[in-house]
């Protein structure tokens, strides 16, 4: 099965990509690097002349409002349109959980500017959304500094491994469409400030991490479960514990 990964040169996508050759799928890895670019539409008719299914896990490169809604808006816009006459019978999107309960996010609205595109363009799709990757918690860290201490919403937090996020989308690229949402998250729940507090320590740093119910996440007020699966039991889980992960990093 020829399957195109819009993205295929980042952190998901590169490893996304090397799973699906290694099920023996024809998996090219779409990006600006290697001629294709979504936001231009530059190499996307021939990067899917006979594909069967699209991966869009492409990011943004600017996180200013703006500049990200008008990247998941054009960028969704021309390749669903060039999957439309390629005859792509499923179309496959990263988004984020809990992108639809967030409110003050500029990157949550251009998710849901995103997801609402695929819903409406008549393609067969499946929207996978993930919990904020291990990877990532480093930059959480650096975004909730506050003078000489750490400080961080009061809410639930169930990141998942990059490797495990790689490996559903996979696994759903290669399943019929759902027309409709999945969740992907990481084995374990736990408080907001908890993995914070363990992945800072790890990397030697010193600085005290504390909850305040007024802190925000990137310019967004948290509720309790604003971040995990609203129904625990239905959401995928990754196989990496947070623990193990952070052992090896």
């Amino acid at each position: 099965m020829k399957i195109v990964v819009i993205g295929g040169s980042g952190l998901i996508g590169g490893q996304l990509t090397a799973g699906l050759a290694r099920k023996g799928h024809e998996a090219i890895a779409a990006s600006p690097r290697t001629g294709v670019n979504a936001l231009t539409g530059e190499g996307l008719a021939e990067a899917l002349v006979g594909a069967e299914v699209v991966v869009d896990v492409a990011n943004a490169p600017s996180f200013e409002d703006a500049a990200v809604l008008d990247f998941f808006e054009r960028s969704s816009r021309n390749l669903l349109a060039a999957g439309r006459r390629a005859g792509v019978k499923h179309h496959v999107a990263l988004s984020i959980v809990g992108v639809d309960r967030v409110q003050g996010n500029g990157y949550f609205r251009a998710k849901v500017a995103q997801e609402q595109l695929i819903a409406a363009s008549g393609l067969p799709y499946t929207i996978v959304r993930a919990t904020q990757f291990f990877e990532f918690v480093a930059t959480i860290a650096a975004a909730s500094v506050a003078g000489d201490r750490i400080v961080v919403p009061d809410a639930d937090f169930q990141p998942i491994a990059a490797a495990d996020v790689a490996s559903a989308l996979a696994d759903v690229a290669v399943q019929a469409p759902r027309n409709g949402t999945i969740e992907i998250a990481g084995p374990d729940r736990l408080p907001f400030r908890d993995v914070v507090a363990r992945r800072v320590a790890v990397s030697g740093d010193g600085r005290e991490v504390s909850v305040d119910r007024s802190a925000q996440y990137f310019g967004a007020a948290l509720e309790q479960g604003s971040l995990v699966p609203e129904d625990g039991a239905s959401a995928r889980l990754g196989l990496t514990r947070f623990e193990t992960w952070l052992a090896a990093a």
